[in-house]
């Protein structure tokens, strides 16, 4: 990040608003950089941050219901610029001597507002009169002392406020989802105009920060990688890469459950964009050996995991006794680690550990390293930009998620090499038909699963088959915590399943899961 005020964050407070990441994410787009932090962050943590704005969250609660999420007042007296969002506009407002009521009259969805001041530098470049996204049951009914009341609603009188000798400004809707129509402007109002911040935090200026945090933490030692193929792996180790040269060694391991044309996208469109200095380890025939007979689904991971970290140690033995050979050690180790897995597992802001993450297929926590994770602070998006500028080929920057243990858990039932030959048939006209069609951006993931312990009749060139159904399994999502099927086109569906009929001997019957998430999950096993 360029400037010093690009290092110094917009910190994001969650009171339990199922929206908080996507307000982060949203002070990005603007070019700001962001954290999420709990509510329950005091006035000398906000301090030790030293932040140039807050954006406190919505959130499910009442401000007057028992347990209900608290904040620290003597945060109002910083003088660091704040805006309230919902449940935080109405804490805001409690806290500074306004009033808060149940009146009875809920507002939820799309809401008509006036804006009594359209001119104000909140509101400014949007209409008078405005659709907004409204959730909360409680309403502020008067401002405090020295705050302007900005916009009114048939059922809120107080539905935005501001005092600007503060900084201090709040609204009752939602402006960080796409339902407000001018919400993204609303919030960049707040942090360039109402803050005052640059818009001066973009992808080139991550590569330029970490770069220069990377060269200072390792100096001349020796680092290795766990490359999976994936956007995480690839990018993070890009960047390092980028850092230190022929320092950095990066492992691959193909364990067989791979789709077709991976193993030749990282060894040689990856390898020649970047110069990375790369080890294959050819362990197909081991992984298949422990998976064969096994066809519950935790087994199999638990093999996948475990023979992974045995590949990758044997690797790592060797690095260490060359590396000692030549008088140097292998100190660090990079992960892939962005932000959503650090605020899921409780290990930035006090969050709840909604799940444990294991970044490079499970590592165990006793390999004697320090990491480097470089993305630690980015989203999803952030990293596909970072990858593009490190000059990382499409296919991998664009790749969809793909689960560590690969297509081992997209196979119901044994994983066999004859059947992963299937899937892998199946899987690559799938996402070769999906990308010419121009979807790849509209869809999050399309899993292919094979059903392998199952058989349907069927009829092929005159004759009964009794083939394998294959399931196309095409889901959006933002984060992959919630996720619906993806209504894809009468013809393009119509194109796969011709195909893949067509195509895959073993195959006579093309099925689609039009099941959300929840209550199913986006891959089958």
């Amino acid at each position: 990040m360029s400037s010093d005020t690009a290092q110094r964050p917009v910190l994001v407070v969650d009171f339990g608003a199922q929206y908080a990441q996507l307000i982060a994410r949203r002070v990005r787009e603007a070019g700001v950089y962001s954290e999420l932090v709990p509510h329950s962050i005091t006035a000398a943590e906000i301090e030790e941050k030293n932040p140039v704005g807050i954006i406190m969250s919505g959130g499910p609660s009442s401000v007057y219901a028992e347990g209900a999420p608290t904040f620290d007042p003597e945060i109002f007296r910083l003088g660091v610029p704040t805006l309230g969002i919902c449940y935080g506009f109405q804490v805001m407002a409690q806290a500074l001597g306004g009033e808060v009521a149940n009146t009875g009259l809920r507002e939820y969805g799309a809401t008509d507002t006036t804006l009594s001041r359209p001119d104000h530098v909140l509101l400014e470049g949007t209409p008078a009169a405005q659709s907004v996204w409204m959730s909360h049951g409680d309403s502020v009914s008067r401002a405090p002392e020295g705050f302007e009341v900005l916009a009114t609603t048939a059922s809120t009188p107080v539905a935005a406020f501001a005092n600007p000798d503060a900084g201090l400004y709040g609204v009752q809707w939602h402006p960080e989802v796409k339902h407000s129509a001018h919400g993204q402007r609303i919030i960049e109002n707040f942090l360039h105009r109402a803050a005052g911040l640059p818009a001066d935090w973009n992808s080139g200026s991550v590569i330029e920060e970490q770069v220069a945090r990377i060269r200072e933490q390792v100096g001349s030692a020796r680092v290795i990688s766990a490359l999976s193929g994936g956007v995480d792996s690839a990018v993070s180790t890009a960047l390092v890469h980028r850092a230190i040269g022929d320092q950095l060694t990066a492992v691959f391991v193909d364990h067989g459950l791979l789709r077709k044309g991976e193993r030749e996208q990282v060894e040689k469109d990856y390898v020649e964009s970047t110069g990375v200095n790369l080890i294959t380890v050819d362990a197909a025939d081991t992984f298949l050996g422990h998976l064969a007979g096994v066809t519950d689904p935790e087994e199999k991971r638990k093999i996948i995991g475990r023979e992974f970290i045995r590949a990758f140690e044997k690797v790592q033995r060797d690095l260490v006794e060359e590396a000692k050979a030549e008088g140097e050690k292998v100190r660090f180790l990079v992960q892939g680690t962005l932000y959503p897995d650090v605020v899921e597992s409780g290990g930035g802001s006090g969050t709840a550990n909604i799940k444990s993450h294991h970044n490079v297929g499970g590592l165990p926590d006793d390999l004697d390293f320090e990491l480097i994770e470089p993305l630690r602070a980015l989203f999803k998006d952030e990293v596909r930009e970072i990858g593009r500028e490190l000059g990382i080929p499409e296919a991998i920057v664009g790749r969809q998620p793909f689960p560590g243990p690969g297509l081992g858990i997209r196979i119901i039932g044994e994983v066999t090499r004859d059947r992963l030959d299937v899937l892998r048939e199946a899987d690559a006209i799938a996402r070769e038909e999906l990308s010419a069609a121009g979807l790849d951006a509209q869809i999050w993931q399309c899993p292919v699963v094979l059903l392998a312990d199952v058989r349907s009749v069927g009829v092929q060139g005159d004759g009964r088959t009794y083939g394998h159904p294959i399931v196309l399994r095409p889901v959006s999502s933002e984060d992959a915590m919630t996720a619906d099927w993806t209504r894809l086109p009468y013809e393009v569906l119509a194109r796969i399943s011709n195909r893949i009929t067509n195509e895959v001997q073993e195959v006579n019957r093309v099925v689609l899961d039009v099941t959300s998430k929840p209550p199913a999950t986006i891959e089958w096993e």
